[in-house]
């Protein structure tokens, strides 16, 4: 019998019933003040605590699992821990995951739709999945709960409730809170709490847990018996963007002129498009093989240039330099043309003396007689490794797939080093066991 795929996004008379459920009980919500955030903890920072029970192993199970962030938060931190269930939708998702943890076939579901969780109840310490946030995001559609992947909430708190985790961590973008005006996250929160459990949430920021990158995400952790946890306090931002790059890169990483002129633009570095060698990333996309929004390095000098040449002081910042001020292809070879063989003319570039400088320079070109200059460097967009590394996957993480489906999986992901807050905050092995 021939397998029909499924759509994340279809409709079926079981997503337009919870729908309606949920639409009715949005409607009958009474509007209450803004529900507060959990308090950051005061004291010791959450680098120095130690875990009280490291001989215990943490059993977890994932959905929407990615590429796995809690997982390698687990391996980074070296705690004891046992792949309960996992799984995506996505099956380059499936590739990565076998390739990076243990995980038994028949322990991987694809659609969370599909997945009948009641086999693991008692069996799971922590169950951790941000359900696709495009329904909740501040520039997506935001429809919320009239988008059918808006429902996938309710499979997350379904899988809450038939497995009975000692705890659980929810992740999704900020706009989640304000959404409807609050009253997305109020019945989110409702549901949370009719399960039994005491949910503690807050906005945190990757730049503040180690990890030079913008991206601000909700956190809510929800404890099976009522417990006192405030989330980790920042810390100072030792690393640059930067620190995060590789020394060798492939030559197709590196942009073309239409390319450069976007990203070099000073209106789309003032809108906050774009931005060359900045210190703390902007928020990481999954689009970001081919979006010019976002990140970008450029190298002063390297092996892919054709000169050595150190620069030095009076050598401009290709940052500050406007994208009106580059050649085209077709102006720079009439530029570097030598002339004609009646006519004969200079077609230097970088002199060290310049040529008289002429109030008609802004209006045309003239070959032999403006001064022209190049960059000895290049832009390129960042490499799927450093995508990796800017969401704090060490490089131990095997890439399996292509560079496409690297930038989508990394995108979509949890940044790590904020997970690795969170456990050392809460103590994450005291809920473990001893096997």
């Amino acid at each position: 019998m021939a397998t029909v795929e499924k759509d994340i996004n279809e409709s079926s008379e079981k997503i337009d019933k919870v729908k309606r459920i949920v639409q009715d009980r949005a409607l009958t919500l009474e509007y209450k003040k803004q529900i507060p955030q959990t308090p950051i903890a005061e004291g010791v920072s959450w680098k120095e605590l130690e875990f009280s029970h490291p001989e215990n192993t943490v059993r977890i199970g994932t959905v929407f699992s990615g590429i796995g962030a809690i997982e390698h938060a687990f391996q980074r931190l070296g705690l004891r821990h046992q792949i309960m269930f996992a799984g995506d939708i996505e099956p380059k998702c499936k590739q990565s995951y076998f390739a990076n943890y243990e995980i038994r076939e028949e322990d991987w579901f694809t659609d969370i739709r599909d997945f009948d969780a009641r086999q693991y109840k008692g069996q799971v310490d922590f169950v951790i999945g941000g359900a696709p946030c495009q329904a909740f995001s501040m520039v997506g559609h935001r429809l919320g709960f009239e988008d059918a992947r808006g429902t996938l909430f309710y499979e997350f708190a379904r899988v809450v409730k038939e497995t009975q985790p000692k705890v659980f961590l929810f992740e999704n973008v900020r706009g989640l809170l304000n959404h409807d005006k609050g009253r997305t996250w109020h019945v989110m929160y409702d549901i949370f709490n009719e399960l039994g459990y005491d949910v503690k949430f807050r906005v945190l920021n990757s730049c503040d847990y180690g990890i030079p990158q913008h991206r601000e995400r909700v956190y809510c952790l929800g404890f099976k018996k009522k417990t006192k946890f405030d989330f980790p306090a920042p810390i100072e931002l030792e690393y640059k963007m930067y620190d995060f790059l590789e020394d060798y890169i492939d030559t197709k990483y590196f942009l073309k002129e239409k390319g450069i002129k976007f990203v070099t633009s000073h209106k789309n570095h003032d809108k906050f498009y774009t931005q060359i060698n900045g210190e703390i990333q902007l928020c990481q996309k999954r689009n970001q093989q081919f979006n010019w929004h976002g990140d970008f390095v450029y190298h002063p000098d390297s092996e892919l240039t054709p000169s050595d040449e150190a620069f030095d002081e009076f050598i401009f910042d290709v940052r500050d330099v406007e994208e009106k001020y580059y050649l085209s292809d077709k102006v720079a070879r009439y530029v570097l043309a030598g002339g004609t063989k009646n006519f004969k003319t200079s077609t230097e570039t970088d002199l060290d003396v310049a040529r008289p400088l002429l109030q008609s320079m802004h209006k045309m070109h003239r070959a032999g007689v403006d001064n022209y200059v190049t960059h000895m460097g290049r832009i390129r967009k960042l490499t799927p490794r450093e995508c990796l590394r800017l969401m704090g996957f060490k490089d131990s993480f095997k890439i399996v797939v292509s560079d496409t489906s690297m930038y989508q999986q990394a995108g979509n992901s949890i940044v790590v080093d904020v997970l690795i807050a969170i456990l050392k905050q809460m103590d994450i092995t005291k809920y473990g066991i001893a096997l």
